[in-house]
């Protein structure tokens, strides 16, 4: 195994594509992943998947190399509203790891702890409404320093490959997007 570390955040109302095809991405990638879960350990997600997760928030450290905020409306709301997600998430970033988030996430979650001041961040279009004042790009998926940032489901695998890049290098990336046949 890895001694990549990543920390994904589930809560009930996740998007399933923005989380879990970035995890799959994260393991081809032989990184070590914790699923961990806001108010329990099996979370469902917005079209009733539901995920069994590593770890409850409350449970888990702060030595990641990178944590993932996924997207959802409910989702992200619920993520916003965790203690634990606000207090890993600040403390796995200011430790100089990579942060990820995607969809309404980065408006929802990142944008209110303050995660963005500074930087330049896209999110899914209409979310920029949570976080008024604040310019939103419109690329698809967007990388300033260690914060990555994507704008919808569709864009998960490409999120996910940033991370990776950013983790480990373009030549890891663009070997599992080969190996996967996706066209960066």
């Amino acid at each position: 195994m890895s001694e990549i570390r990543i920390l994904v955040a589930l809560a009930e109302g996740f998007e399933e594509i923005e989380a879990l095809a970035p995890v799959d991405i994260f393991r081809r990638a032989g990184y070590e992943v914790v699923l961990a879960g806001v108010n329990g350990m099996e979370i469902r997600g917005t079209h009733d998947i539901i995920v069994k997760c590593d770890k409850r928030i409350e449970d888990v450290g702060v030595e990641f190399d990178a944590m993932v905020i996924p997207g959802g409306g409910l989702g992200s709301k619920n993520l916003a509203a965790s203690w634990e997600v606000n207090e890993k998430m600040l403390l796995i970033a200011n430790n100089g790891a990579v942060l990820g988030s995607i969809c309404a996430a980065p408006a929802v979650v990142l944008g209110p702890a303050g995660m963005l001041e500074g930087h330049k961040a896209v999110c899914f279009p209409g979310a920029e409404s949570n976080y008024p004042g604040f310019e939103f790009g419109t690329e698809r998926v967007c990388v300033d320093g260690n914060l990555i940032t994507a704008r919808a489901a569709g864009c998960a695998i490409e999120f996910a490959l940033a991370i990776v890049e950013k983790l480990s290098g373009s030549e890891k990336a663009n070997s599992l997007a080969k190996r996967i046949l996706f066209n960066r």
